[in-house]
């Protein structure tokens, strides 16, 4: 217990204090809030905003999730079929790479046209920006498993999915979830930004309206909850982490010490 309060003081400590002179230097200048807001401003903005922002909140959560749970089962299959199917690796990987280079503010809006302001172009934009760092955290565990371990199995006879489901797989569990931490930052982010393209809901159109409305203060305060959800998320993933990898079973410790 002591260990964990050591480690959450210092970065509370510092976001207090930039708080602090956020708070001072906007009383100094006299910034008006349609620039830039004080902290006291925002967190009562919040407060009062409360269940739009709740409402806004659930609708970005709800896609968020479907979204990265979609990529996230994605990028596994891709990973396993491309480590299995070595030439299928060489042929597609490049490939993969190159998808990551098409910014998303081109996608975006060729998904509402050809699938509308519904559900499903969201959740396409989300999967496809978060199953990348998943199947690369994924491939990347796979290629790293004992390799004496290895031939021994394949010497007593273990057939090739008996070798990824005991040996390797467990063995890239802390690269997978390495990539499971870093897609679910980019799944809130890729949902704040579909949201504001096609729809009528969520926190990325919340920020949309308020902007339009000049209404800086209502954007702090949305921003705030995204920043919330993500640490949310990031948490969640994080506490699974030690549950099935740190803390699981010996085979899951002997594999995130391969």
């Amino acid at each position: 217990m002591g260990s964990k309060r050591a480690r959450l003081l210092p970065p509370l400590i510092v976001t207090a204090a930039f708080l602090l002179l956020w708070q001072a230097a906007v009383w100094l200048f006299g910034t008006d809030a349609y620039i830039l807001p004080s902290p006291s401003a925002i967190a009562k903005q919040a407060y009062d905003s409360a269940p739009q922002l709740a409402h806004h909140m659930w609708g970005t959560l709800r896609i968020t999730l479907i979204g990265f749970g979609a990529g996230a089962l994605l990028g596994f299959l891709i990973a396993a079929l491309l480590h299995v199917i070595p030439w299928v690796k060489s042929g597609f990987y490049p490939l993969l790479v190159l998808s990551q280079n098409v910014p998303i503010m081109a996608i975006g809006p060729l998904l509402v046209l050809w699938f509308g302001f519904g559900m499903l172009p969201r959740v396409i934009l989300i999967a496809l920006v978060t199953f990348f760092p998943v199947a690369v955290a994924m491939m990347t565990g796979l290629s790293k498993s004992d390799g004496r371990l290895f031939e021994y199995m394949r010497m007593i006879g273990a057939s090739p999915s008996r070798l990824f489901w005991r040996l390797e797989l467990p063995g890239a569990m802390p690269h997978l979830f390495s990539g499971l931490k870093i897609a679910a930052s980019y799944s809130v982010i890729s949902a704040i930004y579909a949201e504001a393209i096609g729809s009528d809901s969520g926190l990325g159109y919340f920020i949309l309206i308020a902007q339009h409305g000049f209404e800086t203060v209502k954007v702090f305060a949305a921003i705030a909850v995204i920043v919330l959800l993500s640490l949310a998320l990031f948490g969640v993933i994080a506490l699974a982490e030690r549950l099935f990898v740190r803390g699981g079973s010996p085979r899951g410790k002997e594999g995130s010490r391969s």
